[in-house]
């Protein structure tokens, strides 16, 4: 049987997500400061939203930085910092003319004042645009998210406004960060390493992986394309057997 080697629009994931890996690498091959490679993977941020976009992919979550990247040398969270605050304001003419809304997701109280000032107005003048729904995952965290939302869920038990009885796999969804997404259907990871690293648990229970050995500063169009390939040559079943699926 032949393979596809195009894209099916008709087949696309609902939601992709990815896992940016490799910044610190690719400057280290290069003789550079980490510092030089986070600069350069704003270029490959910018090149797949875009192309997201244009393939009509409805939304698109991208694992900025994570509860864990606290702990990185100051210097390196500070330039990290830095880095978000001058990319959303460089960005914002490109989320405008692609239609694409800003949304984040984490513990966003953690950023400095500047960065939370700087995505709360880039999200409020993207929060009419329909085209796609662009995520940040900053100051992220899966398993502070899922504890975050059981004691939500139990301050609610425990003021009578839900009965453990009626608690699903609906209400554990509605008082998660990603309430208004979907659950993912692709994971991209960058660089080589083969693991989720606390990055979007509950969400990703069906989805499909996809890891490659690019560094993240060298991801481009076509890198993206053939994750995207991959994905659609495969079988999504979601327990039930190739038969039933046909």
């Amino acid at each position: 049987m032949n393979q596809p080697t195009t894209i099916n629009t008709d087949k696309l994931p609902k939601h992709l997500a990815i896992i940016m890996d490799g910044n610190g690498r690719w400057a280290k091959q290069k003789g550079m400061l980490r510092a030089f490679g986070h600069e350069n993977g704003t270029k490959a941020v910018r090149e797949t939203v875009e192309v997201c976009a244009k393939l009509g992919i409805e939304n698109l979550t991208l694992y900025a930085f994570s509860t864990e990247n606290w702990n990185r040398p100051k210097l390196e969270v500070d330039t990290l910092m830095k880095l978000l605050v001058s990319s959303l304001k460089k960005e914002l003419s490109t989320l405008q003319e692609n239609s694409i809304k800003l949304n984040t997701i984490g513990n966003t109280q953690q950023l400095p004042e500047s960065a939370r000032k700087q995505l709360t107005d880039v999200m409020e003048l993207t929060k009419d645009n329909s085209r796609m729904t662009l995520t940040l995952a900053l100051s992220y965290g899966s398993r502070e998210e899922i504890v975050s939302a059981v004691k939500a869920i139990g301050e609610k038990i425990k003021t009578n406004n839900l009965e453990i009885s009626d608690i699903s796999e609906s209400t554990i969804n509605e008082h998660l960060y990603t309430n208004n997404l979907p659950d993912v259907d692709l994971v991209i990871r960058t660089s080589g390493e083969q693991r989720i690293s606390n990055f979007l648990l509950w969400q990703v229970a069906y989805a499909e992986f996809y890891f490659t050995d690019i560094l993240w500063p060298d991801f481009r169009e076509k890198d993206l394309h053939e994750a995207i390939i991959s994905y659609q040559k495969r079988e999504r079943r979601f327990g039930k057997t190739s038969e039933q699926i046909k």
